[in-house]
C-alpha cells in the first residue's frame, strides 16, 4: 500500500505555529490549504493577537514526516502566511525520555533520613540477609518488572540496536505503571549473544519481581526464554510471543460466539511462524484447535520440505494434520479463520471468497495488515487488526500490564500455560454477550475492568499451578 493511503493520525502530528494577517477570510485559506493536502486539523490556538497580526498554534495529524513537510510547504507558499515554527508533537512527547524515578517517602527531617538511609536502612539489610524472600516484602522487587531487550527485533523496524530500542522499552515500562501501578524499568543490552544475555539478566534479576522480555528475535528468543525460566525463580514472559497468543485467543473465543462455530472444527491458516506465530499456534491448540495450517513465503510448511530451518521443521511437526500442500491461495480454501502476523498486502479478496462460511480474519501486520479492512469487510464475518484505527485492535497492552500485577501480587515463580489461557478467556469475558458484536470482539485498552479481571484469573490459575508463594 502507498504510504499516500495511510490515514492520518496523531503519531505524525505536528505544531505549526504561524503569523496569519488580521484580515476576513485569511484563516480560511489556510486551513483549506491543510484540508486539500489531506491533512487532520486539531486544536486552532490564538498565541498573539495584534491589529494587524494573529499567531495561531495549529494541530495537524498527518500521515509521515514527507507529508508534513508537504503541508508546511503549501502554508510557506500563502500570501499573508508566514511559518514561525514547526514542533513534532511526538518528539516533543518523549524529550528527557518518558520515565523518571520518584521517592515514595519523604526526606525532610533528620529522623526520615535515618529510616531511609545510614543507619536504619542496615537493619532492613540484615533482616533480608537472613530472610532473603524478604526482599519481596521490603524492596522495590515487589512491584518491579524489568522490560529487556536487544534491540535486534524492534517493532516493525528490525535489527536497530538497543540505544535505538530504548523508547520502545521505555513505553512498556510507561503502560504496565500507567495501566496496573506496575514499575517497569528499560534495559536494552549491547550484546545479541544468547550466552551473554541469559548471563546478564541472571545477574540483573535480584532487583526485579519478574523479566518481560522485548523486541528479541526469533529462533534466538526462544533459547532465551528457556534458559532463564530454568534459571530463575520470578516469571519471565517473552511479550511479542505470548502476549500477542493471548489477545488473539482472547479475540477469537469472542469471534467464535458470533459464527457459532467451536474450537475443534475450525481450520485455521497462520501466516507468519516466526515467535508470535507460534505462540499463537500453541495456545489455538490449547484451545482445542486442531487443523492450523502454517504457510511461508514458499506455502504451505510440511515436515516433507527439506527447506526448513530447525524452527519451521518443529513447527511443521506439530501442525498441518492433513499435510496440505501449495500456495497460501491454495490453502485458504474451506478456512474458517486467518490470522496473519507476517506483513502487507498478503491476501486478496479472492483468497477470502475461498473461505468457509462466516470466515474469520485477523491481519495482524503492522503498519500495513495483510490485508485492509475496507476490503475485507464486505466478504468476512469478522475482522481485527493490530491498529489503532480499526475496530478490533488486537493489542497486547490488553494482556501483559494485568498479567504482570497478578503474577506479582501472588509472587509468582513462573507464568504457565494455565496463567496465559485464564488471562485470555478475562479478556474476552470483558465484554458481556449482550455487547458482543463482530466490530467489538476486544475490549478497548482504556476499560479498566481488564487489568483488574486479568490480574485476579492469573492469581487463581498460579494459585491452582502451585506457582504461587503467596495469595495476592
Amino acid at each position: 500500500m502507498d504510504s499516500n493511503e495511510y490515514l492520518p493520525t496523531a503519531s505524525n502530528s505536528i505544531t505549526a505555529r504561524i503569523a496569519i494577517q488580521n484580515q476576513p477570510g485569511m484563516l480560511a485559506q489556510v486551513t483549506s490549504a491543510i484540508g486539500a493536502r489531506g491533512g487532520n486539523i486539531g486544536a486552532i490556538d490564538i498565541v498573539q493577537a495584534r491589529d494587524s497580526l494573529l499567531v495561531r498554534d495549529i494541530t495537524i495529524n498527518t500521515r509521515s514526516d514527507a507529508h508534513a513537510h508537504e503541508i508546511i510547504s503549501a502554508l510557506s507558499g500563502l500570501e499573508g502566511v508566514r511559518v514561525i515554527n514547526v514542533s513534532d508533537r511526538t518528539f516533543l512527547l518523549h524529550l528527557g525520555g518518558k520515565l523518571e524515578v520518584n521517592s515514595k517517602a519523604p526526606l525532610r527531617t533528620r529522623d526520615q533520613l535515618s529510616m531511609a538511609y545510614t543507619p536504619g536502612v542496615a537493619r532492613v539489610c540484615e533482616a533480608i540477609h537472613d530472610r532473603p524472600e524478604d526482599a519481596h516484602r521490603l524492596t522495590i522487587k515487589s512491584n518491579t518488572v524489568a522490560v529487556v531487550s536487544d534491540g535486534s527485533a524492534v517493532l516493525g523496524l528490525g535489527d536497530i540496536g538497543p540505544e535505538a530500542a530504548i523508547p520502545v522499552m521505555e513505553g512498556k515500562a510507561q503502560l504496565l505503571k500507567e495501566f496496573a501501578g506496575v514499575n517497569g524499568f528499560p534495559i536494552c543490552l549491547d550484546t545479541t549473544d544468547v550466552d551473554e544475555i541469559v548471563e546478564t539478566i541472571i545477574r540483573l534479576a535480584p532487583v526485579f519481581g519478574a523479566i518481560n522480555l522485548e523486541d528479541i528475535g526469533a529462533p534466538r528468543c526462544f533459547e532465551i526464554e528457556d534458559r532463564l525460566r530454568e534459571a530463575l525463580d520470578i516469571p519471565v514472559f517473552h511479550d511479542d510471543q505470548h502476549g500477542t497468543a493471548v489477545v488473539a485467543v482472547a479475540a477469537l473465543l469472542n469471534a467464535l460466539k458470533i459464527v457459532d462455530k467451536t474450537p475443534e472444527e475450525l481450520k485455521v491458516v497462520m501466516v507468519g511462524i516466526g515467535a508470535a506465530g507460534t505462540a499463537v499456534t500453541h495456545m489455538m491448540q490449547s484451545l482445542g484447535v486442531e487443523n492450523i495450517v502454517g504457510v511461508d513465503r514458499k506455502g504451505a510448511v510440511t515436515p516433507e520440505r527439506t527447506d526448513l530451518n530447525p524452527a519451521k521443521a518443529r513447527y511443521a511437526a506439530m501442525t498441518n494434520p492433513n499435510r496440505e500442500t501449495g500456495s497460501l491461495s491454495e490453502v485458504m480454501r474451506g478456512a474458517d479463520v486467518f490470522v496473519g502476523l507476517s506483513g502487507p498486502d498478503v491476501i486478496g479478496v479472492e483468497d477470502l471468497k475461498r473461505m468457509a462460511r462466516d470466515p474469520i480474519v485477523f491481519a495482524m501486520a503492522n503498519p500495513t495488515p495483510e490485508i485492509m479492512p475496507e476490503k475485507a469487510y464486505p466478504h468476512v464475518a469478522v475482522m481485527a487488526t493490530g491498529r489503532s484505527d480499526y475496530p478490533n485492535q488486537i493489542n497486547n497492552v490488553l494482556c501483559f500490564p494485568g498479567l504482570f500485577k497478578g503474577a506479582l501480587a501472588c509472587r509468582a515463580t513462573a507464568i504457565t500455560d494455565e496463567m496465559k489461557m485464564a488471562a485470555a478467556h478475562a479478556i474476552a469475558d470483558a465484554i458481556d454477550e449482550k455487547s458482543l458484536t463482530a466490530d467489538y470482539i476486544v475490549p478497548s485498552v482504556f476499560d479498566q475492568e481488564v487489568v483488574r479481571r486479568v490480574s485476579e484469573a492469573v492469581q487463581h490459575a498460579a494459585t491452582h499451578n502451585g506457582v504461587a508463594r503467596k495469595r495476592g
